[in-house]
Formats: structure tokens, C-alpha cells, sequence
């Protein structure tokens, strides 16, 4: 299998476009690896781009979802991996593209799913709702510190997995967490760059989304019925927030805009972490050619590791 091109980093940072420039030069064909984008009609809060957009490139896993369900990393891994051998039948380049980090790592690399158990699942969100994320999360440090370093206290959805699975397995969550190992051959290519610039890129996507009418969308989504992980989904909670009647509509777009900026932190915290990332700045107006050239270094293996190149994040926003 030709080697998976793999764009990732912080949400507004250009991944959609590049990956756009790279499939034309490529051959290639696009796999998403953005949770949200799975969802059939969260187009506008996502930033998907649409058919007419796409420039003729063929995209796989974006729409395969109805918002009313939810997506689960097992599942998206055995659509994901079906669709690198679809496009590898063809000749063609795979070019993965988005922000989700545990999506990306189930695309690439090694990743065990433990099974679930809706009745331990219900005890601990009774729990959760009884006693708070954080003293579910101070449990969870007890049990498995490792775990627990790499969730964040107010993720109540993550600690009841961490403490669904250590129930289930009597081993730490963390021991079927991915390795940084391959396992699908892969270039990863990030995108970042200055603060100041993302967080105006990000001001700027947010004011398009109302003016293309987030808010009809989420209005549609809603009377058909939202499932809890397209209703947590950044601005769609924020915009039902407002429908509700808890937030008016310019403390929504604020709130939205906070939480985008927010996440686009903790995407560059994951990704960050990631020792075989060979990061670029969104703002090189050379970007596509220096994308090319990584990816052809890549393939004639003379590359090297990510940690022996020069890191750009110290100039840029980390």
C-alpha cells in the first residue's frame, strides 16, 4: 500500500484546502478523519466543504452518519480502513484530512476496543450526574494515573469509558490506548501557525457560519432529532444553548468562537505530542510544494524522523 498522507493540527488552519492541492498533484482521493463530518447535514458548523467545492475529488466517510447516532472510533476504524483499500484498488493516494486526533490514530495505527457494557455504562453516568465529572476523574487517577493525565477532568463522556473499561478488563485504560506506531504506512503532515493569526482565522469562519445560517441548520438538525455526540459538537451546543433560551444569539456566536479557539488548543496539544508529526506553517505561501516535498521524501524513504527537523511550532503557536 502506497503511504497514507495524513493532514492534521488545529481546526482553521488550511487542512481542507491543502488536501484539495495534494490530491491534484497526487492522484489522490480524500478520507475524512473529522468526527463531525461523518454526520449527514452538519455541513455549515463543521466547515465541510461541499460537492461543488471539492473540485472533483473524490471524498470517502463524510455524510455516513445520521446526527440522531452516535459515532463510535471502532466503527469509523472499519469504514476508514475499507476505504484505504477501496482507493489503493484503484491506483489512486490516500489523503486523510482533519482535526480528530483518536480518529486519525484509529486510521493508523495499532488500536484495541474493549468491549462495553451498557449497564456499567448507565451506573457510571448515574454517577456522573450524582457526583461530577471530577470526582469520577479523581477515581480514575487513582486507578489508572496515565489515563487520567491524558483526559481532561470535565470529560465525563472519556472517564466513564476510561472507568467502563477498567471494570471490564481489570486492566488499565491506558494499556489499549494507541502506541506511536504505525500500523497503516503513513506521512503525517501538520499544519500550524501564529496564535494571534488562527485565532483571527477562527473569529472569521465563525461569523461565515451565521451569515451561511448555522442557525437554520441547527434548528432543521434539531426538530429531526440530535444524538448526544452531535448536540456536544462545537457551536451546535452553543447555538441549541440559544434556542433554549440560555443564551442569546450574540453570547452564542461568542461562546462558539471561545469554544472553537479552545479545541484548536487541544488539537495542537495531541497532535503536538505526536514525535513523527513533520509540521509546516498554514501561512507559508510555499505550502503545497513544501507538503509535496515531505510526502516525496517520504517515499523514496530519505526523510528521517520528525524530531530530527527543525520544529516550527517554536515560532509559531505552541
Amino acid at each position: 500500500m502506497s503511504l497514507v498522507v495524513a493532514l492534521v493540527g488545529p481546526t482553521a488552519t488550511g487542512k481542507s484546502d491543502l488536501a484539495l492541492a495534494l490530491a491534484h498533484a497526487l492522484g489522490g482521493e480524500v478520507v475524512n478523519t473529522d468526527a463531525m463530518q461523518l454526520y449527514r447535514g452538519m455541513d455549515i458548523g463543521t466547515a465541510k466543504l461541499a460537492l461543488a467545492e471539492r473540485e472533483g475529488v473524490p471524498h470517502h466517510l463524510l455524510d455516513v452518519l445520521e446526527p440522531s447516532q452516535d459515532a463510535t472510533v471502532a466503527d469509523y476504524q472499519g469504514r476508514a480502513r475499507a476505504a484505504l483499500l477501496d482507493i489503493e484498488s484503484r491506483g489512486a493516494r490516500a489523503i486523510a484530512v482533519g482535526g480528530s486526533g483518536l480518529y486519525v490514530r484509529a486510521l493508523l495505527d495499532h488500536m484495541e476496543f474493549p468491549g462495553t457494557d451498557p449497564q456499567v455504562r448507565e451506573r457510571l453516568e448515574e454517577r456522573v450526574a450524582r457526583e461530577g465529572a471530577r470526582a469520577l476523574h479523581a477515581e480514575l487517577d487513582r486507578l489508572d494515573p496515565v489515563a487520567a493525565a491524558g483526559i481532561g477532568p470535565r470529560n465525563a463522556r472519556r472517564i466513564v469509558r476510561a472507568l467502563e473499561v477498567i471494570t471490564l478488563t481489570g486492566r488499565p485504560y491506558s494499556a489499549a490506548l494507541p502506541q506511536h506506531v504505525y500500523e497503516v504506512p503513513a506521512v503525517q503532515i501538520g499544519l500550524d501557525c501564529d496564535r494571534t493569526f488562527l485565532d483571527a482565522r477562527i473569529e472569521a469562519r465563525v461569523a461565515r457560519m451565521w451569515d451561511r445560517g448555522l442557525v437554520e441548520e441547527v434548528e432543521t438538525l434539531s426538530a429531526a432529532g440530535l444524538g448526544r455526540t452531535a448536540a456536544r459538537a462545537v457551536g451546535y451546543a452553543q447555538v441549541l444553548a440559544a434556542l433554549r433560551g440560555e443564551l442569546t444569539p450574540d453570547e452564542a456566536r461568542a461562546a462558539t468562537a471561545a469554544g472553537t479557539r479552545r479545541l484548536a488548543r487541544k488539537q495542537m496539544g495531541w497532535f503536538g505530542r505526536d514525535p513523527r508529526v513533520h509540521w509546516l506553517d498554514a501561512r507559508d505561501p510555499d505550502l503545497t510544494s513544501r507538503a509535496l516535498d515531505l510526502v516525496a521524501r517520504a517515499d523514496t524513504g530519505t526523510l528521517g524522523l520528525a524530531t530530527d527537523d527543525p520544529d516550527p511550532r517554536r515560532t509559531l503557536g505552541s
